[in-house]
């Protein structure tokens, strides 16, 4: 099979060919047909954070594709069965936070293509129980953005507990942000986009922010400001000024949202302003399984829309150039067997 592979931190990924994995006791193996490629592969390519990956690593956890063999004892799943392997490539299933519903903070997790080898392959194995199924109605394709980007900024709009009616700022529309905006509407918020991109404000406006905010041609909080104020900041740009426009942007009782992880971030509040003011501040990390089966059932009613640009895995190395220059519309997504991409 195929594989991009990283031998170390900072260093190109390589295409070689590998062998097909075998599964092991409760694990599948996938053939995949579609894998985004979200900022974070880039850290983990790059060993930006604290914890590092394995090396050598095969990135990616936006994988989809189809079942092909299933590993002793697994019971759940079947073969030809389409299923997505998201961030969360495991948790423990025994710890508080899993019991009480919040596995995303299980600390025994491990993560595909960072703990283990991930999607940026032809083949990868999972854990079964974290396979998540992909409803009929759902291409790969759009499943693929959706296994993060997608139930990321999902769990995020959750967990800033909106009430119709408020005002969410959404700092950084692109993979994550561009389903940001839509989840954010589909709780009943009025919808202010916030970014340095025409292009990507212009994407915002189609599907349904109610105001835009170019923050390359003016203060974005004077903008946000004008409008009567944010309720809930969504942070999903990594520069770190844009921390500090979101916290500014807020009404009494704001929530912050932080998502985005920069490599080297730190943020500063103001103690008076916080306090005085009601503020709470807030990280999300990605989501739940249950997270995801929701986000595939709303896109599956056809209440969210995934804007993708595809690529060839030999093409890995340019693409993520592409998102460090900011120029992809939305995300990228490498696509094995296109025939079964394109149709559901």
């Amino acid at each position: 099979m195929r594989a991009a592979v990283v031998p170390s931190f900072g260093a190109a990924a390589q295409v070689e060919e590998r062998a097909i994995p075998v599964p092991g006791p409760g694990q599948v193996l996938v053939r995949l047909e579609a894998c985004g490629l979200c900022h974070t592969d880039i850290h983990a390519m790059r060993g930006d954070w604290p914890v590092k990956p394995g090396l050598p690593l095969v990135p990616g956890h936006e994988g989809v594709g189809i079942i092909e063999q299933l590993g002793d004892g697994v019971t759940s799943r079947t073969v030809g069965q389409r299923v997505a392997m998201p961030w969360l490539g495991h948790a423990c299933g025994e710890c508080r936070f899993c019991v009480d519903g919040r596995e995303n903070l299980c600390e025994q997790q491990y993560n595909n293509g960072y703990g283990v080898d991930g999607g940026y392959a032809e083949y990868m194995l999972a854990d079964a129980r974290f396979a998540v199924p992909v409803p009929d109605g759902v291409t790969p394709l759009d499943a693929a953005p959706l296994t993060c980007a997608g139930v990321t900024t999902y769990a995020a709009i959750k967990n800033a507990h909106i009430t119709p009616g408020e005002t969410v700022a959404v700092f950084g529309i692109g993979g994550l942000g561009h389903l940001a905006v839509q989840y954010a509407r589909l709780v009943g918020a009025i919808v202010i986009a916030v970014d340095i991109s025409a292009e990507k404000l212009a994407l915002a406006s189609e599907l349904g922010a109610d105001h835009v905010v170019d923050a390359s041609k003016g203060d974005p909080v004077e903008a946000i400001r004008s409008l009567g104020g944010a309720d809930a900041a969504i942070v999903l740009a990594v520069a770190p000024s844009v921390f500090d426009q979101a916290f500014e942007s807020l009404n009494r009782g704001g929530r912050l949202v932080l998502v985005s992880l920069p490599a080297d971030g730190t943020i500063t509040l103001p103690i008076f302003d916080t306090v005085l003011k009601g503020i709470s501040v807030i990280g999300s990390i990605v989501g739940t399984r249950q997270d995801l089966v929701e986000v595939f059932a709303l896109h599956a009613a056809g209440r969210t829309r995934v804007v993708t640009e595809t690529r060839e895995l030999e093409e890995v190395n340019a693409s993520v150039e592409e998102v460090l220059a900011g120029t992809v519309p939305a995300r990228l997504v490498f696509t094995y067997e296109t025939a079964d991409v394109v149709e559901a």
